[in-house]
């Protein structure tokens, strides 16, 4: 069997190798069932039994309230772009939307199709390099819903804190869910593609205030109303069973670490460790306003792109494999989810300062 190496990438990325390796015990039968989780009927009691302990951890874990559904769907994080403006865009057809990158660019677009969606504030001229505070948001007082990115991916910021609003406020939290712990009740929906930190891909999470759901625009599809999918327990049609399975496997490792406040405490000594290499380097930069890092997405980069890709070839050469920074905006980025050990970030800044002292 090939050795394992420290995967940094931004998704699909590496899981916790406690998870995997339970999966692996259960691949072929799980339980007493006689069968895969692969090979389950969604229909069945034992998938049921799998589907209602994964949506129990997650409460349990985040804290999420009784008056909050937990829906497994399908489509991404992208499909959201769509579901959210033709369900809560519903009033006024009005909703205010921060720019911060590209994800939440996606968006804005989209939401643009179905209503009047305003950009209430973006950071697009200084490359998005530091989140809008509070005073810089030009909130709408008709606005239907606000939405925001929670933490940017691709160019590694994060807001620092929950916005105030008016109306609902709708994160996109693919990146940064289950990294730490978060108060569901500051807003109307969150959503979450699990390939980032929850699970593998194919499944993703939202978590949406009841009285949100129900009404709306004229013309949405069945699939991609939400009340379709609450009413019949995220099984109108068959869902990403196996993805939902990992995704409470993860929740069950969660718990068996201690919790959210003990993965944040894990996840700030892994990016604080990065970061304070990162601010004393003499080749390596981080563009990220300090205020405005991400704790999940670490990006940066040296002074040349081919030193740059010297780098990146290097270091997949000594087990750090993809750390090439998204194509948009180049340099490297080190995603450093859940899954990702601290050893793993140890490794990666001992070869980031071997590099820097043989250049």
């Amino acid at each position: 069997m090939a050795k394992r190496i420290y995967n940094f990438s931004a998704g699909p990325s590496q899981l916790p190798l406690p998870v995997l390796e339970k999966a692996a015990s259960e691949l072929v039968c799980w339980g007493d069932s006689g069968m895969s989780v692969m090979e389950m009927s969604h229909r069945s009691k034992a998938y049921q039994s799998i589907i209602d302990t994964t949506e129990q951890r997650l409460r349990n874990l985040i804290g999420i309230p009784d008056n909050y559904k937990v829906l497994f769907l399908q489509g991404g994080a992208s499909t959201q772009f769509a579901m959210v403006p033709m369900n809560l865009m519903n009033k006024n057809h009005v909703a205010d939307y921060a720019v911060t990158g590209q994800f939440s660019g996606k968006a804005y677009e989209e939401a643009q199709k179905f209503g009047d969606a305003r950009c209430v504030a973006t950071t697009k001229d200084i490359v998005f390099t530091r989140i809008p505070q509070q005073n810089e948001l030009n909130l709408s007082d008709d606005a239907d819903y606000m939405h925001i990115c929670f933490n940017n991916t691709i160019y590694g910021t994060k807001w620092n804190y929950i916005p105030e609003t008016k109306c609902p406020l709708i994160a996109d939290m693919s990146s940064c869910m289950l990294s730490e712990p978060v108060d569901v009740t500051k807003f109307g929906l969150i959503y979450a593609g699990a390939q980032k930190n929850m699970g593998p891909a194919g499944v993703t999470v939202v978590f949406v205030r009841e009285d949100l759901i129900g009404d709306p625009i004229e013309g949405t599809p069945t699939m991609l109303t939400y009340a379709t999918h609450a009413k019949n327990g995220s099984m109108y049609n068959t869902p990403p069973t196996y993805s939902i399975y990992m995704v409470g496997l993860v929740a069950e490792w969660l718990e068996s670490i201690g919790g959210l406040e003990e993965m944040k405490k894990i996840n700030l000594k892994k990016s604080a460790m990065l970061y304070d290499y990162l601010d004393s380097s003499k080749m390596f930069i981080n563009p990220v306003e300090k205020s405005s890092r991400s704790m999940m997405n670490v990006t940066f980069k040296t002074e040349s792109a081919d030193l740059d890709a010297e780098f990146v070839a290097a270091a997949t050469a000594e087990g750090l494999c993809t750390l090439k920074g998204h194509r948009s905006v180049g340099g490297m980025r080190a995603s450093i989810y859940n899954g990702m050990p601290i050893e793993g970030v140890e490794k990666l800044v001992d070869f980031m300062g071997k590099f820097e002292k043989n250049h």
